[in-house]
């Protein structure tokens, strides 16, 4: 028996996105507003599921609390209130797209949870746009 659960949390953070072997009017084309010189910022909501068996000891599939921790440890801290380009090792050289935000989270995370779990990450830059990644 699989269940779901899910652990919500919420970030701020700012990025340009911009591709640095295209030219400006390229990157402009492509990227519009986000391809701001002077960066711009995203209220980040992220969503943390978690697929597996339930303990038949605790009733849980997974500890909420030990959850909340790795995320606060592994990825809040590094993210919140940062600007994504200029203040994080993972996005110097890789543009901050929110799928590549996914992606980043889902690999910081999946070396911490037990492979016996199935990770999904659920990142929205905006109440209309988000992106999901599930490691395939």
């Amino acid at each position: 028996m699989k269940v779901s659960v899910f652990r919500k949390e919420h970030f701020n953070a700012a990025h340009r996105l911009h591709n640095p072997n295209w030219s400006d009017e390229k990157n402009l084309a492509v990227f519009g507003k986000c391809n701001n010189y002077n960066y711009h910022g995203h209220n980040y909501d992220l969503i943390v599921k978690l697929d597996g068996p339930v303990d038949p000891d605790t009733g849980y599939v997974f500890d909420m609390k030990v959850l909340s921790d790795l995320i606060k440890e592994n990825v809040l801290n590094k993210f919140d209130h940062k600007n994504l380009n200029l203040d994080t090792d993972e996005f110097k050289n890789l543009n901050p797209t929110a799928e590549n935000i996914a992606v980043v989270i889902w690999n910081i995370l999946r070396v911490k949870i037990d492979l016996k779990f199935d990770l999904t990450i659920r990142l929205y830059e905006t109440e209309r746009n988000f992106v999901e990644y599930s490691g395939s």
